[in-house]
């Protein structure tokens, strides 16, 4: 590529420099050893401080592709003084091969970690000599701690090599003169030229194109993603080159500036071409400078400093970093579309220089045909185009209208009319969008049920999402800085539309059975189709995007063509998007004034078919891995409870007439028992266990303690799994202790577990029932089940005493990686409102290894009896909820003792020390074995009916 005039001068004394190596090497009352590393000495000291000086000037002047630049021809220096000093010294052979720099290096560019890629090229008659004066230049860069790429070969090795090996004949494409015999380097670019290059340009394009395609499946296909790969992700430099080497291959270009004369780009194409290019070596070498290695992923915990390196500032909802990460994906966005263009021009060319007999094939089966229906777009091969240039020009509603028809004939995109498309996006304005034909044709696209996703996506890389849906321009490669997003939100709205588009489609009934069921009885199908589009559109602003969004949609759907109840249907969807998730994620699904105060808010069927149904597309994009079995469950168990209230169906029985039978029910189940155990057996349990889990769940536990009683077992475990909720259960029985949960919860977190529910119960004879609920890591039950059996073992080994808590949780936190690079303050809400029989403790903060075990632990401290837990992660943040009473089973309303609570919440939180706290238990020792006649103890939680 073509390389600007910049100011080397200051990085590097070449001449002073030569002077010095020579000497280290001219002193011959030194060994050869001695000698290369006195040398050595002399060229790291020069490299280092040349390497200081190019990160102070990409600090001053923020130029990516200089930094790059500079860092090439300091390299450059270092060979060529280098191998002078050797040819002059100790090998005057070395003057007869030469050395080229290829790959990236060859290109005049080199990022601060990258390897350095050299070719050898030796004389067709050549000696031990050469190959010992190669070797020699090739200790002393590694011994400098490069990472050198290298080949030796002859330039006709080279050429026959080229013709089978497209990685070979893309090295020598981008192949540079460094130094020593010019004329090998010369000759190998002719012979490549006019041996390997001439008539292959189809070949190399298909290979490239090939390539770059696998290379984008692999790293997830989408250039949106939070944590992107500058180097190799979709819309980042590889991309890039990729463009240069096809320019360079197939239009015999030395630089990419030429495509402007070849008509390839426009002046303008051109420029962002090279801002772009500009912009991402910025951030590659700061990246490399920062972390001291080649480091590809922007990743979250250096993404904060990459920003303030470039300069980023806060604005009124957007972090510097979120401003930064939004540059960085318009930028991937801008390489998308050039990509297109250079396509589309590619294509055009390949078009006309097809030769004889071939062109005439090529246009008999390249011949267009009309598509029924418009006069303005034909059809090309399968993909559509447009009848002539001006077709935009002439009614710019034609934009929307060339995506709707290709949705209706299901026709690819031509690359020439797609860069026809992204050249007329200022012909978008508010006529365009106020154009009642271009908003039918919208919605109809959108409610599609074809593939709505993939027309939104082509409409959104185009740049014509954006500007048809102003609001949406706006979200256009924004990003959210956590760990719980993994797209932008433009592509998570897409990703939304994508997972509604498959339950419309009953493509889901293995995953959402309930969603499958219910959606073809949804009679406002466009509203929710619209709600789940717009429902995050006003992210990244000050107030809250819930009511934000609401309010966009009110102005939106009108325009769209919905009358004034779905608008206001749709805006309820949206202000209430986050109301399900978060009550079926951080409430106890068990406590009906969960579900009366769910229902209030709902008030409908219909719209309780229609927030979960946008609850489950909200998530399943989210990202790969965030919709779990579990959460599938947790959301069906809070519609079917809502269901029962709004159609009036609960039972008019007493809560205790209801336990009563429940019991009774119990007692039943066990007829193969013996009387005694039957009644024993089945008056162990509490209302709140028999009045809220499952019947064969009570037959199972049941089994299970009186197993433990005949083993005279004092404390056991057992686990169960289910793959279609993604969830493993553990069930503990143990002898009841105010630090319990928190003992098991280290002793999870010890073993890597992650607890996403916990339900706590005592028994009539004082013993703990308590059930963890693990997320499921393996898809083979045999293997989910022995893991699931080790963490069984742990938590035995633990609650026994036989290990140590503090200590198995401190070699777990050094596995896993901190989540320092964000700040969320802890937060306490103590709310006696949400339960009639507890008060809901809600803590939110950074996740990090054994926090549940220390939080529980002060619940314990401050005598806090935990009824039910419910955890849950949203990525690097923790919103868990515990429904607590005090020992003698009442609510907590004083408020100095609420005060209290948060503090000492907020304390270990912070990880600040807490005086008060005495410490996290090492473990419970289990009492000896019991005896065989078991004796009724007074519980310590009083559960009778509170």
């Amino acid at each position: 590529m073509v390389q600007d005039a910049i100011d080397l001068s200051d990085i590097l004394d070449v001449e002073a420099l030569r002077a010095d190596c020579l000497a280290a090497l001219q002193d011959e009352g030194k060994s050869a050893l001695d000698r290369r590393a006195a040398v050595l000495a002399v060229l790291r000291s020069a490299s280092t401080e040349g390497r200081k000086k190019i990160r102070r000037l990409l600090d001053e002047d923020g130029g990516g592709l200089a930094c790059a630049q500079r860092l090439s021809w300091l390299q450059d220096q270092v060979i060529q003084v280098l191998h002078v000093a050797v040819a002059e010294t100790l090998q005057p052979e070395a003057s007869s091969i030469a050395v080229a720099a290829v790959g990236g290096y060859g290109r005049d560019t080199l990022a601060p970690g990258s390897d350095i890629d050299l070719l050898f090229l030796l004389p067709a008659k050549n000696s031990d000599a050469m190959r010992k004066a190669i070797e020699f230049l090739l200790y002393v860069l590694w011994d400098m701690g490069f990472k050198v790429g290298h080949a030796t070969r002859t330039v006709e090795e080279c050429i026959r090599l080229s013709k089978t090996d497209m990685t070979i004949r893309t090295a020598i494409l981008e192949s540079r003169y460094v130094c020593g015999a010019a004329a090998l380097v010369a000759e190998l670019e002719k012979r490549f030229d006019a041996e390997i290059v001439a008539g292959t340009g189809e070949e190399f394009v298909a290979a490239k194109l090939a390539e770059r395609d696998l290379r984008h499946q692999k790293s997830g296909d989408t250039r949106y993603l939070v944590e992107p790969n500058v180097k190799e992700g979709k819309g980042g430099l590889r991309d890039l080159h990729t463009l240069f080497w096809i320019a360079k291959y197939y239009y015999r270009i030395r630089n990419a500036q030429e495509l402007i004369k070849l008509g390839v780009l426009s002046r303008h194409e051109w420029k962002v071409f090279r801002k772009s290019e500009d912009f991402l070596w910025a951030v590659r070498c700061h990246m490399h400078f920062l972390t001291g290695k080649a480091e590809e992923r922007l990743s979250f915990d250096i993404q904060r400093e990459i920003a303030e390196s470039l300069g980023y500032h806060s604005r009124p909802g957007l972090s510097a970093v979120e401003r930064f990460m939004k540059h960085y994906f318009l930028v991937a966005k801008d390489v998308g579309d050039l990509t297109r263009i250079f396509c589309a021009a590619l294509e055009d060319e390949q078009a006309k220089e097809a030769p004889g007999l071939k062109r005439v094939i090529s246009r008999f089966t390249k011949r267009v045909h009309k598509i029924p229906g418009t006069v303005e777009f034909v059809q090309d091969r399968g993909r559509i185009t447009l009848v002539d240039p001006d077709v935009f020009k002439r009614d710019p509603v034609n934009i929307i209208r060339f995506f709707h028809v290709a949705d209706i004939h299901g026709l690819e995109f031509h690359p020439d009319a797609l860069k026809r498309v992204t050249r007329s996006l200022s012909l978008i304005g508010n006529e365009v969008r106020e154009d009642e034909e271009a908003n039918r044709l919208f919605l109809s696209m959108l409610t599609s049920r074809r593939q709505p996703a993939l027309m939104l996506r082509r409409m959104n890389e185009a740049g014509v999402l954006g500007r048809f849906i102003p609001d949406f321009g706006r979200i256009v490669s924004m990003m959210q800085f956590n760990m719980y997003h993994h797209y932008t939100v433009d592509e998570h709205l897409i990703r939304s539309v994508d997972a509604l588009s498959e339950v419309d489609n009953g493509r889901a009934a293995d995953i959402h059975p309930l969603a499958n069921k219910l959606m073809p009885s949804v009679e406002e199908r466009e509203a929710l189709y619209v709600a789940v589009l717009l429902h995050d559109i006003a992210k990244g602003r000050q107030e809250d995007h819930s009511v934000a969004g609401a309010r966009i949609a009110r102005k939106l759907c009108p325009r769209f063509g919905l009358n004034t109840k779905q608008t206001e249907l749709v805006a309820w969807l949206i202000e209430e998007h986050l109301l399900m998730s978060m009550t079926a994620q951080t409430r106890d699904l068990h406590d009906r004034k969960t579900i009366t105060d769910f229902a209030e808010k709902v008030q409908s069927m219909d719209r309780l078919k229609l927030l979960l149904i946008l609850t489950i597309c909200d998530i399943r994009a989210v990202g790969p891995g965030v919709w779990n079995g579990w959460k599938g469950q947790l959301l069906r168990t809070l519609y079917y409870e809502t269901e029962l209230l709004l159609s009036g169906g609960f039972s008019e029985l007493s809560r205790k007439e209801r336990a009563q039978q429940a019991e009774q029910e119990l007692y039943d189940a066990l007829a193969d028992w013996n009387q005694k155990d039957r009644r024993v057996y089945s008056r162990l349990h509490y209302p709140p266990y028999l009045l809220s889990v499952p019947l064969e769940d009570q037959v199972r536990h049941t089994r299970f303690i009186r197993e433990a009683d005949q083993k005279r077992q004092a404390l056991a475990t057992t686990v169960r799994t289910h793959s279609f909720h993604a969830i493993t259960e553990i069930t503990v029985l143990a002898p009841d202790h105010p630090r319990l949960l928190s003992v098991i919860a280290g002793a999870c977190s010890a073993a890597g577990a992650n607890i996403a529910d916990a339900q706590i119960f005592t028994t009539s004879d004082g013993r703990a029932l308590d059930t963890i609920l693990i997320n499921r890591e393996f898809p083979v039950d045999e293997d989910e089940l022995r893991r699931a059996a080790t963490i069984g073992r742990m938590i035995e080994d633990v609650l026994s005493g036989k290990k140590r808590l503090p200590e198995v949780i401190a070699t777990r936190a050094k596995a896993r990686r901190r989540n320092k690079m964000f700040d969320i303050p802890p937060s306490v809400i103590i709310s006696n409102g949400l339960s009639n029989k507890f008060t809901v403790v809600e803590v939110e903060c950074l996740d990090r290894p054994g926090l549940l075990a220390e939080i529980t632990a002060v619940l314990a401290d401050l005598s806090l009896d935990i009824h039910s837990a419910r955890i849950t992660t949203f990525g690097e943040k923790v919103i868990d909820t515990f429904y607590v009473t005090d020992l003698l089973g009442t609510k907590i309303t004083n408020e100095n003792r609420q005060g209290n609570i948060s503090a000492r919440l907020k304390a270990v939180m912070a990880e600040q020390e807490d005086e008060l706290r005495s410490g996290m238990p090492s473990g419970i020792i289990a009492p000896a074995p019991m005896p065989a006649r078991r004796v009724q103890a007074a519980p310590r939680r009083p559960k009778a009916d509170a």
